[in-house]
C-alpha cells in the first residue's frame, strides 16, 4: 500500500505537466498589516510551474504561530516598489 510520503500528485494548474514534491518553503504572510516570513514550512511544490499547496494541519500551524506573542528569530527590511 502506498503511504502519502509517495504518492505521486500531477499539478492541479490547467496546461501544467508538473508533479507535485515535498519541500521546506519561505512562506510571506500579510497578517493584521504586518509582513511575516517563516522559514521551512513544509509544503507541496510543483517542480514545473512552482504551485504550492499546503496541508491543512500546516495552515493551523501557521495561523497559531500568527496569533501568538512569538519573537522573531530574525528581522528583514521590507521595501517598497517605486
Amino acid at each position: 500500500a502506498d503511504t502519502e510520503e509517495n504518492i505521486i500528485m500531477k499539478c492541479n494548474i490547467r496546461g501544467c505537466h508538473g508533479e507535485y514534491e515535498a519541500r521546506l518553503i519561505v512562506h510571506t504572510v500579510n497578517y493584521q498589516g504586518e509582513m511575516f516570513l517563516i522559514n521551512d514550512v513544509p509544503a507541496e511544490v510543483c517542480d514545473v510551474c512552482g504551485d504550492t499547496l499546503f496541508k491543512p494541519d500546516t495552515v493551523r500551524q501557521i495561523e497559531r504561530m500568527l496569533q501568538t506573542e512569538m519573537q522573531p528569530v530574525k528581522t528583514v527590511p521590507l521595501y517598497e516598489f517605486a
